[in-house]
């Protein structure tokens, strides 16, 4: 996405409209709390990270939100020998999105009968695909896991798609071990959540002056990662560790 800018934590909070991303991030967290709760509810299968929070919580006296929260403080944690930066936004995404995940999971009961359910894994994953855009077109940062990601990638030279790939196969391995929901949502999840991404996008970023730093390349857009160009916007820039898509 050519309007995401390659910002530091400051410059972040030093560029244009700030209330306004400010506001557009809390709302993006939260929905996407909320999205997480309607999936759990669903249990109809979960994305690759909450599986892993699903079977981490059924082994601890921990609620489901609590685990999302330690789990990103300890991502977070792994961004240190990467030399990753924290933004605002990333600090915000470990907490609030665990919070608004409790309350929804307090407030929702989950619907009787497959047509129900599969319309509440439906709407979760359309809504998380929606409230990923907001808070990344907000500008403020990467999530921790999101972080985790790029800076593997800065670090490694490997592609982007191979590690987000190897991160996701390892975290739901995980999980499933331990007793997290995988099913039909899970593959739900991993087809649909890049095109729900791409869709909503250009619709969300909050566009900064002077006009940003864009990254682009040769492919079409339908023929491209869709989170291909927001990572890469976040990644410190190694001119001597060129980056693949694959």
């Amino acid at each position: 996405m050519e309007l995401l800018a390659n910002l530091s934590p400051w410059g972040q909070l030093k560029a244009p409209r700030l209330p306004r991303r400010l506001l557009q991030l809390v709302v993006g967290l939260t929905l996407y709390g909320v999205s997480m709760g309607m999936m759990v509810e669903s249990h109809l299968g979960l994305d690759p990270w909450d599986v892993f929070h699903d079977g981490v919580a059924g082994r601890l006296p921990l609620s489901f939100g609590m685990v999302v929260i330690l789990t990103g403080l300890v991502v977070l944690l792994l961004w240190i020998p990467l030399r990753q930066t924290p933004g605002l936004g990333t600090v915000a995404n470990a907490i609030l999105i665990g919070v608004a995940t409790d309350v929804t999971l307090g407030l929702l009961d989950t619907p009787d009968g497959f047509a129900a359910r599969s319309a509440l894994l439906v709407g979760g994953v359309v809504l998380n695909g929606l409230a990923g855009a907001l808070y990344i077109g907000a500008q403020l940062g990467p999530g921790p896991r999101d972080g985790l990601m790029t800076g593997l990638v800065r670090r490694t030279g490997l592609s982007v798609r191979l590690v987000r790939t190897s991160l996701e196969i390892t975290v739901l391995a995980v999980g499933f071990a331990l007793g997290g929901t995988v099913g039909v949502g899970t593959v739900l999840y991993a087809l649909a959540i890049g095109p729900l991404l791409q869709t909503f996008l250009p619709h969300t970023i909050v566009r900064l002056d002077p006009a940003p730093v864009t990254a682009r390349d040769s492919h079409s857009d339908d023929q491209r990662d869709p989170y291909r160009d927001w990572l890469s916007a976040y990644r410190p820039v190694d001119p001597g560790m060129p980056v693949r898509t694959w």
